[in-house]
């Protein structure tokens, strides 16, 4: 298991208020069980993205299952990511929400879902768009 704290404290003027976010929510299919095993090349996707869209990581927890599969949360300032994969089912649910922090992330939460989705080469079995 990996825990990261980031030591950057948050003010209250890096927050834009009454601004909605968008939240999606999904159940994918995939047949790639390496990366359904393990998290690895899943987290150095996430970090890439984090990155390249210079949001801010709060916190994370990857860990992988002794039996195969693996679960992630990663806490931003902008608020969240989540994953569990079940890779003798094939089965993952993945969900990303972006507040307004600072900017409107509508553009950037859409990304990071088609990033995971094509990381997993992914089949959409639900999905569901959320404005918050």
């Amino acid at each position: 298991m990996v825990i990261r704290n980031s030591s950057k404290p948050l003010t209250s003027t890096d927050i834009v208020s009454d601004t909605p976010g968008l939240h999606i929510v999904a159940n994918l299919q995939s047949s790639l069980r390496k990366q359904l095993t393990q998290c690895a090349g899943f987290r150095e996707l996430i970090e890439t993205l984090v990155q390249r869209h210079q949001l801010q990581n709060l916190g994370e927890v990857f860990y992988d299952f002794p039996t195969g599969g693996f679960t992630a949360v990663v806490c931003l300032a902008e608020s969240h990511l989540s994953i569990h994969t079940w890779p003798e089912k094939g089965f993952l649910t993945f969900d990303v929400f972006l507040s307004n922090y600072k900017n409107n992330n509508r553009d950037i939460t859409r990304h990071i879902y088609r990033e995971v989705c094509a990381y997993f080469e992914a089949q959409v079995l639900e999905e569901h768009f959320l404005d918050r």
